[in-house]
């Protein structure tokens, strides 16, 4: 067995050997034949002479010396990098030109568009952006060196961060203060940030924490002006500029300045879905050894029950409480008593996208239990990652990182989490429920998926999202909040989508209500949010008991979506929504994703203009159309500096035969915006389904046209649909009838008897939802009969046309 491994050792020492040799001396295939050929002349000549093969095995005997000699000193020198790296707190500075150089190729084309993508979905929720770009100047890396450097057991990277840029281009609207009027656009044209970043490998290099080591260095530069490389030098704003450093460096050390970290994970597969939310279960356990840090003073700040801190003789603490905070929504756990207090409080906490902060604040609650001091907090971070896993993590001992992994949704993940300003651990637990994703997938905790795949993906069944409603149903609250002055709760909701507004019923005296109230919205795209608002009406003015949003990516025809929503801003308190997508056939004659109501709707481009006026200074101007229909206005994009402006938008009416009208404008940052003309597109004796396209000119002004195309959309009916009507029409017009009539007998007999209120209540919220039943199939049979009459009166003009023609001559 030695034998054998020895002669493996031998072999592999051999061929590496020979492999050098040859990188060594490439020549030496020729040689070969050539020494044996002067071999085979020695032995020919003199056949007792071995000098060639003595030559050649002192030459091999040398070569092999040197290789020897070579690999043992690349052995010991990385033995000795090894031992550094593992024994020494600071390793030797390393150049990192190479990265720059890459980073430098690589920017442009690849991370500057994904990473202004990142940045400009973050920033628009805040701010109204038009334009946002980073430049193609990227930050420089390590320009003095990187190291490596060990934090208790942890290794961390050290290197510097310079990004001095004067190619970025980011424009927003901000609003004037008085006395001006109106917005004003700003353009950030140039960034300075330098620091020092920290990386931290964690969970075996399954992700990447990094922060600054501390405070960066940060100068932005803010001008008044249209923005993009042909702008010309704007005027200089130093309030906003110095507004906007404070707010970018407060952001930078509230989020990644040590010890707090953000997260870059490494997954090992990509599935390429992008989480849009998702349900965290938050278990608030215990705490332990709580005791004040009375060297500090923790200042004074405002609690959430209107308490403050102070400073602080006792170090010792009667009864706590914690309040746990995600986002707006805050929940709060009862009080304990004593330095290890107990809680055992679980609460369901909503995630806005795929990352989020659970923030815990530690209160004190006085013996009277009036007062409410904040003592100090400690958060966790969670963050889903692509391969459909999820990280938590959170600042440790000593500044060091407690980090832990979970693959699948619904395991439970135990945290003891420091206190940041006085002693004291927290112990916690998590369970991600689920995620949301935005194409309809929604990853499951195996308690829900009932021993079925976790991953339940029908992506593949998604539709885009056009002539769609949204029947949203508002069932029932629990645990709402009772007015703390008048200790009632007469609850109802609100809930908007877009533009549309609806109010349920208001119950009074109760803290679980039962609305039923269904609502219909037309589908928006561009994952417009679902408001909710609870109030308690009052008659001196309703209170506001909560407000929430519901994120409506991903809802698929033929299915329904049933949850109970936390409220947010206040202390309980949940709705139960049941949401369901409708698809809008011709049936229905509604075209929801654009409006259309009715079997014709107008479709008109807006393709150009040429020969306006100008409206600016400067001899140009910056014309956008508004579109006018009735009561609907649109408008399409603004193109700046030109007389000849290129649009080619389309937009869509449902036919109502009143003027089309469109007003070119131009338009202004700060002063009012300018007309430029008008005119009225004709559309009423254009056949149907065949596009027009002329030039109109523009009135009021004293040239300018607009090129538009214009179409009559009439779709073919089905004539069961159009001609008759359907058998399952009329039996629903029975079934309503007939379901109100017995309500009514079912009211009646509750009056005869002298039934209890909240039978009589429930009998006469059944009847009204019937009456919104019955107004929806009136509606419906009034549009029916708007299309037959319209048939009709097409086929009476198509027969009158064809009737009063020339007389056919007979040959």
């Amino acid at each position: 067995m030695v034998k054998k491994k020895l002669k493996k050792l031998y072999a592999k020492d051999a061929l590496e050997f020979f492999n050098q040799v040859m990188v060594e001396q490439p020549l030496l295939p020729f040689l070969v034949p050539l020494v044996l050929f002067a071999w085979f002349v020695e032995r020919w000549v003199v056949p007792f002479s071995n000098w060639v093969p003595l030559l050649a095995a002192v030459w091999a005997t040398i070569q092999y010396g040197r290789f020897k000699r070579r690999t043992a000193i690349e052995d010991l020198n990385k033995r000795w990098k090894h031992l550094i790296l593992n024994t020494t707190p600071t390793t030797p500075i390393e150049p990192c030109e190479w990265l720059n150089k890459l980073l430098v190729e690589v920017w442009p084309n690849y991370m500057e568009p994904k990473l202004s993508k990142r940045f400009q979905s973050t920033v628009e929720d805040k701010i109204e952006l038009q334009e946002f770009s980073l430049g193609c100047c990227p930050p420089t890396l390590g320009d003095q060196g990187m190291r490596w450097m060990t934090s208790g057991d942890q290794k961390v990277m050290r290197l510097g961060f310079d990004w001095d840029s004067n190619e970025m281009s980011v424009m927003f609207l901000a609003k004037l203060a008085k006395p001006l009027i109106g917005a004003a656009r700003v353009v950030i044209n140039s960034i300075h940030i330098k620091g020092d970043l920290l990386l931290l490998p964690i969970l075996d290099g399954e992700a990447v924490l990094y922060s600054f080591e501390s405070t960066p260095e940060v100068r932005i530069g803010v001008a008044f002006g249209s923005g993009g490389s042909q702008a010309a030098p704007g005027m200089e704003l130093p309030g906003v500029s110095t507004w906007l450093v404070k707010l970018l460096t407060e952001t930078i050390v509230k989020t990644m300045v040590e010890p707090r970290r953000l997260c870059f994970s490494l997954p090992p597969v990509d599935l390429r879905k992008r989480a849009v939310g998702g349900v965290l279960s938050v278990t608030v356990v215990s705490a332990s050894n709580i005791v004040r840090n009375t060297s500090n003073e923790l200042g004074n700040r405002q609690s959430s029950s209107g308490g403050s801190t102070s400073g602080i003789a006792d170090n010792k603490v009667s009864q706590t409480f914690i309040e746990v905070e995600v986002g707006s929504l805050v929940r709060k756990t009862s009080t304990s008593k004593g330095p290890n207090p107990a809680w055992n409080s679980t609460f369901n906490m909503v995630l806005h996208g795929e990352t989020g902060v659970v923030k815990f604040n530690l209160y004190e609650l006085d013996s009277g239990g009036v007062k409410v001091t904040y003592l100090t907090s400690c958060e966790i971070k969670v963050k889903y990652v692509l391969d459909d896993s999820t990280i938590f993590w959170a600042i440790g001992h000593n500044s060091g990182v407690i980090a832990k992994h979970t693959e699948l949704c619904g395991q439970e993940v135990g945290m003891v989490v420091p206190f940041e300003d006085i002693r004291g651990e927290l112990t916690v637990s998590l369970v991600l429920k689920e995620w949301q994703f935005s194409d309809g997938s929604v990853t499951l905790s195996n308690s829900l998926s009932n021993g079925s795949p976790s991953q339940l993906d029908i992506s593949s069944k998604l539709q885009s999202r056009t002539g769609r409603k949204l029947r949203v149903a508002v069932v029932e609250g629990r645990g709402l909040a009772v007015n703390g002055k008048s200790g009632k709760c007469d609850p109802y909701v609100k809930v908007q989508y877009g533009k549309a507004l609806y109010k349920t019923m208001t119950l009074s005296h109760t803290t679980r209500p039962v609305w039923n109230d269904k609502f219909e919205f037309d589908e928006i795209t561009g994952g417009e949010y679902l408001k909710l608002k609870c109030y308690s009406a009052d008659t001196f003015g309703d209170d506001s008991i909560g407000s929430a949003r519901v994120n409506l990516e991903g809802l698929l025809d033929g299915d329904s979506r049933e949850l109970w929503v936390p409220l947010e801003k206040v202390d309980s308190g949940e709705i139960r929504l049941e949401i369901e997508p409708i698809k809008n056939d011709f049936n229905g004659d509604l075209k929801s994703s654009s409006g259309r109501v009715g079997a014709t709707w107008i479709e008109i481009v807006i393709i150009e203009a040429r020969d306006l006026v100008a409206a600016d200074l400067r001899g140009t101007s910056d014309p956008y159309v508004r579109v006018q229909y009735g009561n609907k206005k649109k408008r399409t994009k603004v193109v700046y500096k030109t007389l000849a402006p290129y649009w080619n938008q389309t937009f869509e009416f449902p036919e109502t035969g009143e003027p089309l009208i469109l007003h070119v404008k131009d338009h202004n940052a700060v002063l009012p915006t300018a007309s430029i003309g008008n005119c009225t597109v004709e559309y009423s004796m254009l056949p149907p389904n065949h596009p027009a396209e002329k030039w109109i000119p523009l009135q009021g002004v004293r040239s300018g046209e607009v090129r538009v195309k214009i179409t009559r959309k009439v779709p073919d009916l089905e004539k069961k649909t159009s001609l008759q009507t359907d058998a399952s029409s009329l039996g629903k017009g029975h079934k309503i009838s007939s379901q109100m009539r017995d309500s009514i007998k079912k009211f009646t007999g509750l009056v005869d008897e002298g039934g209890d209120p909240e039978a009589m209540s429930l009998a006469l919220t059944e009847i009204e939802g019937i009456q919104d039943e019955q107004d929806l199939y009136m509606q419906q049979l009034e549009r029916e009969k708007a299309v037959l009459l319209r048939k009709i009166q097409e086929l009476g003009s198509e027969i009158l046309r064809t009737s009063s023609g020339p007389p056919r001559t007979s040959y």
